[in-house]
């Protein structure tokens, strides 16, 4: 399995998705850091990616080439984390066919109602839950 994580801004939150997924996956597992700066991705790589590539060519680009795509659910949204997340990007990954699983932490106007507040670590291991349902169906 190909997995892709997207973050940006400082990528702290793809670093603790990155070494939770490094550590409950198997090495079989390809991670690619895909950060909307390189200091994101930089942070990311440090985690445990496999590769990694930076801007909005990278995003874009790789899209479609993983089987997975994780990463907060501002990844889908145009201008999200202060502008960093392109309209380019937004779209690239909402419209890639690689599945996404995201994580409900949005910074800014938007509100998702219904969502329970969990720590981001509560989220990722639900994520990771999720992602073995995935390798075993």
């Amino acid at each position: 399995m190909r997995i892709a994580v997207v973050d940006g801004q400082g990528g702290g939150i793809g670093k603790h998705i990155t070494e939770k997924l490094r550590r409950e996956l198997s090495e079989a597992t390809e991670i690619l850091a895909l950060g909307t700066n390189a200091l994101a991705t930089s942070i990311m790589m440090r985690a445990g990616a496999n590769e990694g590539a930076s801007g909005e060519n990278a995003v874009v680009f790789n899209a479609t080439r993983v089987d997975v795509i994780i990463g907060p659910v501002s990844i889908v949204l145009p201008n999200a984390m202060f502008g960093e997340l392109t309209p380019r990007m937004a779209e690239a990954i909402a419209s890639s066919p690689a599945r996404k699983i995201l994580i409900p932490l949005i910074r800014g106007d938007i509100e998702i109602v219904g969502l329970r507040p969990e720590p981001l670590p509560h989220l990722i291991d639900e994520l990771i839950l999720r992602l073995k349902a995935l390798q075993t169906s």
